[in-house]
């Protein structure tokens, strides 16, 4: 016979284990370049600028650090405010479809 208990058991186990390699996500980065290595880009597995390296000739003397953070700024904030809306959308796509279920969050599927 079907064991509800654990079932929840085992969904908070795998709630748990998602949540650590969500958490660990922060750590994987990887850099692509453009324009023959002008522009450099890293981000996380978190899908977060973290660094962003701009070839001095292709601007003014001293405006390459501000620049650079700017871009690392605007670029982490259109991502998370696009996250956001994302997850509205799938739980309005979503709605009814799976019941109610304390403590089991489907929001990490964004």
């Amino acid at each position: 016979m079907f064991d509800m208990m654990k079932m929840m058991g085992k969904m908070k186990e795998v709630q748990a284990k998602v949540k650590e390699a969500q958490d660990n996500l922060v750590n994987i980065k990887t850099t692509a370049e453009s324009g023959a290595g002008m522009v450099k880009a890293t981000v996380n597995g978190k899908k977060e600028l973290v660094k962003l390296e701009i070839d001095h000739d292709l601007v003014k003397p001293g405006d390459q650090e501000m620049l650079q953070d700017l871009v690392i700024a605007a670029v982490n904030k259109a991502m998370a405010e696009v996250e956001i809306l994302a997850k509205e959308e799938i739980k309005k796509s979503t709605e009814g479809l799976l019941p109610n279920i304390p403590g089991l969050d489907l929001g990490g599927l964004v």
